[in-house]
């Protein structure tokens, strides 16, 4: 079956030609935005963690194209991809981020303040409790929830979107009827399928600041691959582009 296969472009110097060319031919990021990723590239030694400037083109489409004003994300290290959401929702909508560690809150703060961010509020602790925590305040259900957090932790997000998410036990449920899910780096340079010697990146040099991924990592973030596309109450893609984007849309 040749046609599922993901053998795209047949070497580096092609594939960074066409990442270029998608870029400058998908609706530009805003100025600040920008500006907010060459700065991180620059002083942030973990600058790694942030998504590409094309990804976050696709996340702001992907939020106006569903219409999600109230966007939940987890895991936010300096608040680059937050930038973006919060240019995806518009002034009348909200993003709520969490971060556990308590410097980076601190950077993505000041980074929000000095683009005068005001869509967006950070809140700082482990997910899983900060999650449980939103559950029972919320007013209005998210509209998309995107985990780029603790890859081990992957399974359990899930499993906590998927069971707050239920307007038969709760009164206000996380994740809307119809929302979204997104979650990043579900295949990790094609790892979690294949991380044997067969697969170059299995033996690549780590980058400065890199921890090396382990097989609790690699395991993880199967079993979240499988557990939402074998869920019945997701719809789901998985998007062998940027290092794999799980995505389910959540169904009663």
């Amino acid at each position: 079956m040749r046609e599922i296969h993901t053998e795209l472009y047949p070497n580096e110097h092609v594939s960074k030609a066409v990442g270029e060319y998608a870029f400058n031919h998908s609706t530009a990021l805003s100025p600040k935005i920008s500006d907010v990723h060459g700065w991180a590239l620059e002083t942030q030694e973990k600058s790694f963690y942030m998504i590409s400037p094309l990804q976050a083109q696709f996340h702001i489409w992907l939020a106006k194209a569903v219409g999600a004003k109230r966007i939940l994300e987890i895991g936010t290290y300096i608040g680059f991809s937050t930038l973006a959401w919060s240019q995806a929702v518009g002034p009348f909508g909200h993003v709520t981020t969490l971060e556990f560690n308590p410097e980076y809150a601190s950077i993505a703060k000041e980074t929000l303040q000095r683009e005068r961010i005001t869509n967006t509020e950070i809140l700082v602790g482990d997910a899983g409790e900060s999650i449980l925590g939103l559950s029972s305040t919320l007013q209005e259900p998210f509209d998309l929830i995107f985990i780029d957090a603790d890859k081990p932790s992957y399974p359990k997000y899930l499993s906590l979107i998927e069971s707050l998410s239920n307007s038969t036990t709760s009164n206000t449920r996380l994740l809307k009827e119809g929302g979204i899910v997104l979650a990043d780096n579900v295949l990790h340079r094609g790892l979690v399928v294949d991380s044997s010697p067969s697969n170059p990146w299995s033996s690549a040099p780590l980058q400065k600041g890199e921890r090396k991924w382990t097989m609790e990592d690699f395991q993880a973030l199967d079993d979240f691959n499988k557990a939402l596309a074998s869920h019945d109450r997701f719809e789901t893609f998985l998007l062998p582009m940027f290092d794999g984007v799980g995505m389910g849309r959540l169904r009663d």
